[in-house]
């Protein structure tokens, strides 16, 4: 199964990136491999991660790495990264849920 980056996902990832740069460009960029890392990981293993709390779509799925939340949702013939976000954000609060977009 492959994986596809929504567009929210990746403008996730450059705020991600951006906003460690200002700290480390070396943490930050590694921090960004981290998360494509775990990404990756969901081509053979896509359940692996746990079902979101928020939905009660058990194809709507989280890994959570560090303090982050990689949200993604499994479709037939692929994994689609809808939402990079940290756990500290309320997803309930959200008028738009990141698995209401596509």
């Amino acid at each position: 199964m492959k994986f596809e980056w929504t567009r929210p996902a990746l403008l996730d990832l450059e705020s991600i990136r951006d906003y460690i740069s200002r700290d480390s460009e070396f943490y930050a960029a590694r921090f960004i491999e981290k998360i494509i890392e775990a990404v990756e990981s969901l081509e053979k293993f896509p359940n692996m991660g746990r079902s979101v709390p928020e939905t009660e779509d058990k194809n709507i799925r989280e890994l959570l790495l560090y303090h982050y939340r990689i949200i993604y949702r499994i479709e037939d013939k692929r994994i689609l990264i809808l939402t990079i976000i940290h756990g500290s954000r309320d997803l309930t609060r959200r008028r738009t849920k990141p698995w209401d977009v596509f």
